[in-house]
């Protein structure tokens, strides 16, 4: 039986209980040995299985998306299952003996992104270079952990974006967030492409490649779970929607706690999770189950991604949302009957 925590009254980390882990198992696929098999079996289930031992078998050209969060070139225990820290050479003969073929699975015009942290980017760079059209390096700040006393504090990670072919699907509209105006730009005395607001003025900008509005998953957020690195959701939000269309298929080959399958979930899309540890498995599901009344992102709210520490802004502008949309279904209807 995993060890139980004791936890803060307040504490919001998803945990599971004896009933709830006898249930979730049985939602779990588990692959067949050495079977190949449609993927319409895999679509929309969590895979509690060595990617190792399956990657042979999976379907070819059926993902339209690829996230990949590989363990990083760290000594790391993921609830018993332990990666050891080696040379950069053996880092990329490891990337090399399984990224070219999950690459398989991705259709002709599918995209792949894959994370890291700037001691592995160097073999992330060599395999997306080898086996992609390297697009982009996203740097992300992750504003947690403790400062080291004989180095600069590691606070980002990198996520290299690639495709199979020069024919890709992106959409920039879908992630361009919301960010205040420090020194807004008016033309005949009106604002120019921002708005005034009673919280301040505003502007909907197109991402950059540097993305600093990112929170990790704590004790007090909905999502957080006790995955030693787990992605916030907001981050992998922000993947599928620039690059995956509705109804497309996102697949993560290490999904951990299931963060990538409950965002695909949320967002309209289809997933495919591949997990060895049937203790996150069942983490994913519980989460997938939650996702069915809760399709909340924090940081992330009426199609748009906003800044950090704005979450009272964000309410405010739910609640106006909400009241006008009656006004804006009685006018539509109106015009309509005209």
């Amino acid at each position: 039986m995993p060890f139980e925590k004791k936890r803060a009254p307040r504490n919001r980390t998803i945990t599971i209980s004896e009933k709830e882990r006898a249930l979730l198992k049985n939602r779990l696929f588990y692959y067949p040995n050495g079977e190949r098999i449609p993927s319409s079996q895999i679509i929309n289930k969590t895979v509690c299985a060595d990617l190792f031992s399956i990657l042979d078998t999976l379907p070819n050209e059926f993902v339209d998306l690829l996230i990949i969060d590989p363990p990083y070139n760290l000594d790391k225990n993921f609830n018993g299952f332990k990666f050891s820290k080696t040379g950069d050479d053996a880092y990329l003969e490891y990337l090399k003996s399984w990224f070219p073929k999950i690459l398989n699975t991705l259709k002709p015009n599918g995209s792949v992104y894959i994370c890291g942290d700037w001691k592995s980017t160097f073999c992330l760079y060599q395999i997306m270079r080898d086996n992609t059209i390297i697009r982009n390096r996203i740097i992300w700040q992750r504003e947690k952990g403790r400062g080291a006393k004989a180095n600069w504090k590691n606070a980002t990670e990198d996520i290299w974006f690639g495709t199979k072919s020069e024919e890709y699907y992106f959409d920039i509209d879908a992630v361009k967030q919301k960010r205040k105006v420090i020194a807004p730009y008016r033309e005949n005395g009106k604002p120019k492409d921002w708005e005034e607001t009673e919280d301040g003025n505003f502007r909907l900008t197109h991402p950059s490649n540097f993305w600093d509005d990112i929170s990790i998953p704590y004790w007090s957020m909905p999502e957080n779970t006790d995955h030693p690195t787990q992605k916030p959701e907001k981050l992998i939000a922000k993947l599928i929607l620039a690059s995956c269309p509705k109804n497309g298929v996102v697949l993560d080959p290490f999904l951990g706690s299931g963060t990538t399958s409950v965002v695909a979930k949320k967002l309209g899309r289809k997933y495919v999770g591949i997990e060895i540890n049937e203790e996150y498995c069942c983490w994913a599901e519980k989460r997938l189950a939650l996702s069915d009344t809760d399709t909340n992102i924090q940081g992330y709210s009426g199609g748009i991604f906003w800044e950090r520490n704005t979450m009272n802004i964000q309410l405010k502008e739910n609640k106006k949302a909400a009241q006008e949309k009656p006004k804006k279904i009685a006018m539509e209807l109106f015009s309509k009957a005209m």
